[in-house]
């Protein structure tokens, strides 16, 4: 048995000898290298980069846990001329004229962002599984929004991850058909997209939800009920976006917020934006001329504002 150990020992230092004496030898995978301090972001101006550039110096040294949180659709990618979850909803609709037509007919009577439409996007999938729905979701973005990620949102999710950050996105699109090509595209693990949630039963997706619904002040509510510590830095894109931000302890950011007033608004989210101090970006988010818009032209669903941006 000492003989044994003995050769087994010998083995190993000639092994270790001849990593360090010759090439090739077996190594560990490489780490990914990441950016020990802050790297400005291409397509975002001096003045943006230098607030992030602050913001991440204020928290270099804070305790425990440090969280970002941000909106999925215009916010971290494009969502010119449709929603990608109305565009792959409805995409699959067309294919499959049987499935469910009351409740498309049901959602066409509704706004499109209000708690009844976003909920329908789950009840029209409920009954298929898990994977599948992730799976169709992460089809759906590469062969329709997959040049509709924003690069600089990337680059922020790269900065944050450095500096030892939590990201998360919270969205009202369905969880599901979200989380798998997010958690691809922003380098975040697949639990930390948060969307419309519902129970799983037996591998399928139910139309029974989860509380709360992540939509306007919902949003707010799913971070504390998910997340459950205040964001240090928090990121939208629009007026249903504004509780969620608001919740931010120190940075509040919003994407290419509307310059126009609701009608039961005083002002625009953008004013709103300017006077509170948040960090406004713009990003361009322009549909490609053979974009299919099938939400549009079959189902009637709005069209979303293009952000043209030089």
């Amino acid at each position: 048995m000492r003989f044994a150990t003995w050769m087994f020992a010998g083995a190993c230092f000639l092994s270790l000898q001849a990593c360090a004496t010759s090439q090739p030898c077996i190594s560990s995978p490489a780490k990914v290298s990441v950016p020990a301090v802050y790297v400005p972001i291409a397509g975002f101006d001096a003045e943006t980069n230098a607030k992030l550039q602050a913001f991440f110096e204020r928290h270099k040294d804070t305790p425990g846990r440090k969280v970002a949180v941000f909106d999925g659709d215009g916010t971290v990618f494009g969502q010119t001329p449709h929603y990608m979850a109305d565009e792959c909803l409805y995409r699959y609709a067309a294919a499959h004229p049987e499935r469910k037509p009351a409740l498309l007919a049901e959602m066409g009577k509704m706004v499109n962002v209000s708690i009844p439409y976003v909920q329908g996007r789950v009840r029209y999938f409920a009954g298929k599984e898990l994977q599948w729905q992730r799976d169709q979701g992460e089809r759906c973005f590469n062969e329709m929004y997959a040049d509709k990620m924003y690069k600089p949102m990337q680059d922020l999710f790269v900065n944050l991850k450095a500096q030892g950050f939590e990201a998360w996105v919270v969205t009202a699109s369905p969880e599901a058909m979200y989380q798998q090509f997010l958690s691809k595209q922003l380098g975040i693990p697949i639990y930390r997209v948060v969307g419309i949630r519902a129970v799983i039963r037996g591998g399928l997706v139910t139309d029974t939800f989860v509380q709360p619904i992540p939509q306007d002040h919902g949003k707010k509510e799913a971070i504390e009920t998910f997340i459950q510590t205040r964001p240090l830095l928090v990121g939208g894109n629009s007026r249903g976006d504004k509780e969620m931000i608001e919740f931010a302890s120190d940075l509040r950011l919003i994407v290419n917020p509307d310059e126009h007033v609701a009608e039961d608004q005083t002002e625009s989210i953008f004013d709103y934006a300017k006077r509170e101090g948040w960090l406004v970006v713009r990003i361009r988010d322009v549909p490609r001329p053979d974009f299919p818009s099938l939400s549009s032209k079959q189902f009637g669903i709005r069209i979303n504002k293009t952000r043209d941006v030089k």
